[in-house]
């Protein structure tokens, strides 16, 4: 099954050098289980928020993995979680 990693990130913060390093080193980690690289994602816009938020989605993964469980252990590696940010993670449901 197909899972969306969706990456939160504060706002405005911008990443040291090491903290950038992370990233490929955790992605390569976990290549076995990457479907697709989704992208970084540049400015944001919140439509219809309902409350005030800290953070903003700042990019995204598919993976594959046998269960949420599965999908949300491999997310539990994601440098965004030392970074003060969050993961999201949701089972991608066909058309």
């Amino acid at each position: 099954m197909k899972y969306v990693l969706a990456f939160r990130g504060q706002m405005e913060r911008r990443l040291t050098g090491e903290e950038e390093a992370r990233w490929p080193a955790w992605f390569q980690q976990i290549n076995d289980s990457i479907a697709d690289f989704g992208s970084r994602v540049g400015e944001v816009r919140e439509v219809e928020a309902r409350a005030e938020r800290s953070d903003v989605l700042s990019g995204y993964i598919l993976i594959n993995a046998d269960s949420l469980d599965a999908a949300a252990t491999v997310a539990g590696g994601c440098p965004a979680l030392q970074q003060g940010g969050s993961v999201e993670v949701g089972e991608l449901v066909e058309a």
